[in-house]
């Protein structure tokens, strides 16, 4: 996980960050803000676990949740693109899953969508299975990956 270049390369680029987290619980955001100095690139986040936090605070829509479910690549954009409106941030992560443990035949253990918003840009979406490694693996995987989407578009 490379927090500390992420925050160089969107700090090179005048760039600032928001998060919109659901599995995680916030851990993207504890990340970056473990460095000191984030203050000038980390512009805020969300946790939003539940269904109407997700509504509330993101703005993601009744129908979206109800057709496509939290897990899923409709809601994490949603998310993303909530993250950037409700923030003066330039780039949002979102990220949604089924950290485990349990889930479905549908929606199995280990599998996190992430949604990429940056100003002025189409939202870029997908979905990583990691399996079933664990709740605190899938996390902290779903952390790196988020951060690794983030420095990836701050490079570009």
């Amino acid at each position: 996980m490379n927090a500390s270049a992420l925050l160089d390369v969107a700090r090179a680029a005048g760039l600032t960050i928001a998060t919109a987290e659901s599995c995680t619980g916030g851990l993207v955001a504890a990340t970056l803000t473990d460095i000191a100095g984030s203050s000038d690139v980390f512009e805020r986040g969300f946790v939003t676990y539940s269904n109407a936090a997700k509504r509330e605070m993101l703005g993601v829509k009744a129908h979206t949740l109800d057709t496509h479910g939290a897990v899923s690549e409709e809601v994490a954009q949603e998310m993303a693109e909530g993250a950037l409106r409700q923030s003066s941030a330039s780039l949002a992560v979102s990220i949604t899953g089924i950290a485990g443990p349990g889930g479905s035949e549908h929606k199995p253990e280990g599998r996190v969508c992430f949604g990429l918003a940056v100003r002025g840009k189409p939202t870029h979406f997908e979905t990583v299975e990691f399996g079933p490694l664990g709740r605190a693996e899938v996390r902290q995987a779903a952390t790196a990956h988020a951060i690794a989407l983030l420095l990836k578009a701050a490079s570009t």
